[in-house]
C-alpha cells in the first residue's frame, strides 16, 4: 500500500495548497537590479529568458520579452544618469508585465517616434509599441527617475 501525503503538489515550486484544498499557482514576480552599464544589457536579456523559461513561458513570448527588456534597459543606460536599473517581470492572469526603471533624470519623456531610413537609432520604442499589447511610462515611487512598462499576451 502506498502512503500519500495530504497537500503535496506534483511540483513543489510551482504549486501550493490553497484554502479549501484547491491547488493554486503562486504569484509569478521577479525583480532584479543591474548596474546601468551597456555591458549589463546582455545580462538582463539572459536573466529574462532564464526566468520566463523556468515559468514555462513559450519561446515566442520569451523572445519578445527579451527584446523589449533589452530596448528599455538600453534606453535607461543611454538616456539617464542612473547608477543601476531595476527590471521587473510579473505574470498577471494571461499577461506578462515587463518594467524597467531608472533612477536618473532624462531630458525627455520616452515616446515612440518616427525615424528616417538612414538613422541608426531611435527605433527601440517603436519596437516596444509594435510588440506589446500596451506600454507606458510612470514616475518611480519617491520621485527619482521613471519606469517604462509593457504588457505581452501569454
Amino acid at each position: 500500500m502506498t502512503e500519500h501525503s495530504v497537500g503535496v503538489a506534483p511540483s513543489y515550486e510551482a504549486l501550493r495548497l490553497g484554502r479549501g484544498g484547491t491547488v493554486v499557482a503562486p504569484p509569478r514576480h521577479d525583480v532584479f537590479r543591474l548596474p546601468a552599464l551597456s555591458t549589463s544589457v546582455a545580462e538582463a536579456r539572459r536573466h529574462v529568458v532564464r526566468r520566463l523559461g523556468s515559468w514555462g513561458i513559450d519561446q515566442d513570448t520569451r523572445d519578445s520579452a527579451e527584446l523589449i527588456v533589452s530596448e528599455l534597459f538600453t534606453n535607461a543606460v543611454r538616456h539617464t544618469s542612473s547608477e543601476d536599473v531595476r527590471c521587473s517581470l510579473q505574470l498577471i492572469g494571461t499577461r506578462l508585465r515587463l518594467e524597467v526603471a531608472d533612477q536618473g533624470c532624462a531630458r525627455t519623456v520616452p515616446e515612440a517616434r518616427s525615424v528616417t531610413a538612414d538613422q541608426e537609432g531611435g527605433r527601440g520604442l517603436m519596437l516596444v509599441e509594435a510588440m506589446s499589447e500596451a506600454w507606458g511610462v510612470r514616475p518611480n515611487q519617491g520621485g527619482a527617475g521613471r519606469a517604462v512598462w509593457a504588457y505581452l499576451a501569454i
